[in-house]
């Protein structure tokens, strides 16, 4: 207990996350073979070899009573909650543990420092929602659907709020769907998650595939993966890219949520066993 106790002082609340180790090495990143949906800033068809060192990734999304830890700490800014829009999930009644949403990429930021943690990185990101797969979905080519993901699966002649988040006009409970083959849940749906780096539509080729996995040094705005509860199957697939500012008119970030990563080293080694 008190080697315990110095571990939790030293690295804090990272001890008692839930973690996924996934290992070094390379994989296709971008563009999957046969996908007509890429955008230009999705690199060539049948992606890029990318390396990446080994790290660790949070199996879920955060949560809405895990973020609210770092907001009582004085650690976190309280981020938009459900009196402003009723799709923000902090602080209404039943859904501490659904997904936090309605947060900018500082806040984002701010939440897997205090963790003891850091965002991932894009390409890190990428290969752990592909789990070893080479397809747009980590489960095959068949386009994201409501019994795979919480998604916005759209559909003719309806309001386009209608369909959001399968039909509830809002995000649903963390791992309400499998996890992906690494044991990741909602890498696909659920909110869209912040990653470290600034978009650069050339980013792929000209950096990752080239070994700079946390370029570009500048931008405008930062990088979002993640098709979310309210995007359609095409903005699901796992190479596919958003950006938006790291601050801004609060009302752009719905959709928007966290999931921290660390490096190998970092990890705290009697932080217990995870998952390989």
């Amino acid at each position: 207990m008190l080697v315990f106790n110095l571990l939790l002082s030293i690295f804090g609340p990272a001890l008692n996350t839930d973690m996924v180790h996934v290992p070094a090495g390379p994989f296709q990143m971008g563009c999957s073979a046969g996908d007509v949906l890429c955008e230009a800033d999705e690199g060539p068809e049948g992606g890029m070899r990318v390396d990446v060192p080994g790290f660790y990734i949070d199996r879920s999304e955060t949560s809405v009573a895990e973020f609210r830890a770092c907001v009582e700490a004085g650690a976190c800014e309280r981020p938009f909650d459900h009196r402003r829009t009723h799709y923000c999930n902090y602080d209404a009644p039943g859904r501490d543990d659904y997904p936090v949403n309605c947060v900018n990429w500082n806040l984002a930021n701010q939440y897997c420092t205090w963790r003891g943690a850091r965002l991932a990185w894009e390409a890190e990101w990428e290969k752990a929602a592909r789990a070893g797969t080479d397809t747009p979905y980590w489960w095959g080519q068949a386009p994201a659907d409501c019994t795979r993901a919480v998604i916005d699966p759209g559909g003719p002649e309806q309001p386009d709020t209608e369909t959001d988040g399968c039909w509830r006009d809002l995000s649903w409970p963390r791992n309400s769907f499998p996890a992906n083959p690494l044991g990741l849940h909602d890498m696909i749906g659920g909110t869209s998650e912040w990653v470290a780096n600034w978009y650069a539509e050339d980013a792929y080729v000209r950096l990752y595939a080239a070994g700079d996995l946390h370029g570009p040094a500048k931008g405008v705005r930062k990088v979002i993966k993640a098709g979310s509860w309210d995007e359609k199957p095409r903005a699901q697939r796992v190479s596919n890219r958003f950006s938006k500012p790291v601050t801004g008119n609060r009302d752009l970030y719905g959709s928007n949520g966290i999931r921290c990563a660390m490096d190998e080293a970092a990890y705290p080694a009697d932080s217990g066993t995870p998952t390989e």
